[in-house]
């Protein structure tokens, strides 16, 4: 069976979001059209405005409608902390553990130089700036543990070194290839915890 030019389109469209395969898009497209066109139209107009007014904090570089999010201005979070995590799903995550009452860069993803990801996309050098500014007392590294996310760990371990910052990592409980959004309170909690400080890699970027 083949589908209407602009149902082909909404399907397709569907398909950008995770997980969602053919098959799945096509049954969110029946319902949107068939069942819930109210709805349809609030996600629309919701997706909208957010697209049009959401931005990055330009402190800690996570999603918000301010030019500063609420943590980043928070004057009872402890600001000597600072925890580096890829993604906002990851900062969500910590922050539902209770671990942290500290501040964060975000990422907005790690080093993969076999996707094209280098320093540059990720505006390392927005953290360069933020260190130079500030003078935390740590830096955890909350990176993913994968590949990519060690690779990343490494980077800014040296990035922190050549401004002579403390950094630790959390290890306890995080298991190698896992996501941090997808790892339960109490896990976070200990990794935490029984964060490690790094010793010096006494090599340079370059």
């Amino acid at each position: 069976m083949s589908f209407s030019p602009l149902i082909s389109e909404l399907i397709q469209s569907l398909r950008i979001l995770p997980g969602v395969g053919q098959r799945s898009a096509e049954r969110m497209c029946m319902h949107i059209l068939g069942k819930d066109k109210t709805g349809a139209l609030a996600l629309a107009n919701a997706l909208t405005t957010a697209i049009n007014t959401v931005k990055h904090c330009q402190l800690c570089r996570t999603f918000c409608e301010t030019d500063y999010c609420s943590i980043c201005t928070n004057p009872k979070r402890d600001h000597s902390l600072m925890c580096i995590v890829e993604t906002p799903m990851d900062m969500l995550a910590i922050e539902n553990s209770g671990s942290f009452n500290g501040v964060y860069f975000v990422l907005m993803g790690r080093l993969s130089p076999i996707d094209g990801i280098g320093p540059k996309e990720l505006k390392l050098h927005a953290l360069a700036s933020r260190l130079k500014q500030t003078d935390p007392l740590e830096i955890i590294l909350a990176t993913n543990a994968t590949v990519e996310g060690e690779a990343t760990a490494n980077y800014i371990i040296q990035m922190a070194e050549s401004h002579h910052k403390p950094v630790s990592r959390i290890a306890y409980g995080v298991p190698f290839g896992g996501e941090l959004e997808y790892v339960d309170s109490h896990t976070l909690n200990h990794a935490f915890t029984a964060r490690k400080s790094i010793e010096p890699l006494n090599n340079k970027i370059e």
